[in-house]
């Protein structure tokens, strides 16, 4: 398939189930909390496809599919709701008339789905191809690199940096990156023996930015097959892992240890998505388990507008033993709204000005 409509239909397709599952976590808690879900809708605009269900839900595909909605019956509250909107609701079935436990859960159970859905598709790799065993053996080291000088050789297998214990060639080269001209303690394998060994990463650029390297290549992962009790438990511990990663990463580039280059938008997912469709099923449910992990964690962050900002409000809510006043939930969505909008307009920057778009028009321009 050429690369533009394989890129078009990977993208939809992993967005499309990634937002399906997240919100599908919101509507099946709503059901279960009893409250009425009105409409569920993948995609915005106008509506391709719609149909009502016995329950009186209109499930909808939109044509813009980049993000889908759950409208709850009377999520808004009698302040906010003109007469006419009041008169309509069914008494015990409005969002806002739940226990703010309720509606905490509703909120939280859309980021909840994203890692379940994170450790089943984990899960369902490891038992059929496989979890990688191994992955941190050295295939090859660059003559004169910064690996070279400090001792290592084709053959060890690294199992820890700075005392924190890897398992993938992929955890070291993100532990590498940030600390370019920092002295990092590397204990590997040798002949069945430990040892640690004092590397500097040296400092490159590339496409994300400066980063350190080492100078080494990775050598070949054996992949188990598990069992569907142990693929679950693996997969439950690499979506922690990945979250952990994923928050780290984050700080990193908070306090400048990383490049901000890194952050992409959709436009990058897209395009990451199209690779990894071209690298067969198993690498395309691998790049969906990770940005599951992705979605459920944005989503809980404490931004107004996010699952995680109406959290924050429940809390207070709880807390104070009434609602925030209104003038404050007002603001406090207009800046979530506005950060967002933020960071979507400098990550979509640097999907266009570092990715594929920016290297075509470079090309173009010579």
């Amino acid at each position: 398939m050429p690369s533009l409509p394989r890129t078009l239909i990977a993208f939809a397709v992993v967005l499309g189930v990634l937002v399906f599952i997240h919100e599908l976590g919101h509507y099946l808690a709503a059901r279960w909390r009893g409250v009425h879900v009105e409409a569920f809708s993948i995609g915005f605009g106008r509506p391709l496809l719609k149909g009502t269900d016995r329950h009186g839900t209109e499930w909808r595909l939109g044509w813009i599919p980049l993000g889908g909605y759950v409208k709850m019956h009377g999520q808004e509250t009698p302040e906010d709701a003109p007469p006419e909107v009041r008169a309509s609701w069914q008494e015990g079935r409005t969002f806002h008339g739940k226990s703010v436990g309720s509606r905490a859960i509703v909120v939280a159970a859309g980021p909840i789905a994203n890692f379940l859905l994170a450790i089943l598709l984990f899960a369902g790799l490891f038992m059929t191809i496989g979890q990688p065993v191994g992955g941190t053996g050295v295939g090859a080291v660059v003559e004169a690199s910064a690996a070279a000088q400090a001792g290592i050789r084709a053959g060890d297998e690294i199992t820890a940096l700075d005392g924190q214990k890897v398992n993938r060639f992929e955890q070291v080269q993100r532990y590498v990156q940030p600390r370019a001209g920092q002295p990092i303690a590397v204990r590997v394998l040798r002949d069945g023996a430990e040892q640690t060994l004092t590397v500097v990463p040296e400092l490159r650029e590339n496409a994300q930015g400066k980063v350190g390297v080492l100078g080494i290549q990775g050598g070949a992962a054996r992949f188990d097959r598990l069992d569907p009790l142990s693929a679950v438990v693996a997969g439950t511990v690499q979506t922690a892992d990945v979250t952990w990663q994923t928050l780290a990463g984050i700080g990193e580039m908070i306090t400048g240890q990383r490049s901000t280059k890194e952050l992409g938008g959709p436009i990058r997912i897209a395009e990451i998505s199209g690779e990894a469709a071209s690298l067969g099923l198993g690498a395309l449910v691998n790049l969906m388990a990770l940005l599951s992990v992705s979605l459920g964690l944005l989503n809980l962050f404490p931004i107004p507008v996010l699952d995680g900002g109406h959290l924050m409000f429940y809390a207070a809510e709880a807390i104070r033993g009434r609602p925030l006043p209104p003038k404050v939930q007002e603001y406090g969505f207009r800046a979530g709204f506005a950060l967002l909008i933020a960071l979507f307009l400098f990550a979509s920057r640097n999907d266009i000005v570092e990715g594929g778009i920016g290297k075509f028009v470079a090309r173009l321009l010579g």
